[in-house]
């Protein structure tokens, strides 16, 4: 009689231009004993490299890094789909946090965050769920309402929302509010697997990268 085999672990690809704060992410994500670290890059470039040959389930990226930055980096790992992108960030500028927003970034978390924040949203987004820490929430909404950036997406996407399905709008909503699969699921009566595929499928008539993009152009 064979035993059950334990689900494969998270794999994680850390990207920091400073090795002590690889280091202590990698310390983080390696006392989780449903995650593992296949790889750390110090600089977009290296990070878009290690994630097209490694192919992780996370990326957690840094955004200041010297030659190919962390935007433009999530910007292609998203677009081919290599991996979901979680933000850590020091929160020191804000127009590089909307950057990685309209890069397609599922989540984002600052760096001074518990061990157990940080798994707990690596999981999350791995999960095909939002993360995004209340002080980003805030700077976001309040340099929104001083119109000094506008995170949401180019209007380009808008006209999408005709192509959705009643079904779909009402995950659109769900998404909105920042719900997670679980929720939505709840909420509407079907299964997570089913939540995703209408996740999918909203964000591909959109034309958008990522589920907090959904939920930035719906509010």
């Amino acid at each position: 009689m064979s035993l059950p085999r334990s689900p494969a672990p998270i794999t994680v690809l850390i990207v920091d231009d400073h090795a002590a704060i690889r280091l202590g992410m990698r310390m983080v994500v390696n006392t989780s004993p449903d995650m593992e670290v296949v790889g750390e890059a110090g600089d977009g470039a290296t990070a878009l490299s290690m994630a097209r040959a490694l192919r992780p389930d996370v990326v957690l990226m840094d955004l200041r890094m010297p030659g190919m930055d962390g935007i433009e980096a999530t910007k292609t790992i998203t677009e081919e789909r290599l991996a979901s992108v979680l933000v850590l960030t020091t929160f020191d500028h804000d127009a590089q946090l909307f950057g990685a927003l309209r890069a397609g970034a599922c989540g984002f978390l600052l760096k001074t965050a518990e061990p157990e924040a940080i798994t707990a949203a690596i999981r999350r987004v791995h999960g095909g769920d939002q993360v995004i820490a209340p002080e980003v929430t805030a700077r976001i909404v309040a340099a929104a309402l001083s119109g000094k950036q506008a995170p949401v997406p180019d209007p380009a996407p808008v006209p999408g929302l005709a192509e959705l399905t009643e079904r779909e709008r009402e995950v659109f909503a769900a998404l909105g509010e920042g719900l997670s699969n679980h929720v939505i699921g709840r909420r509407l009566g079907i299964s997570e697997a089913t939540v995703k595929t209408h996740v999918s499928r909203v964000l591909s008539k959109l034309g958008l990268a990522s589920r907090v993009q959904a939920a930035l152009l719906h509010k």
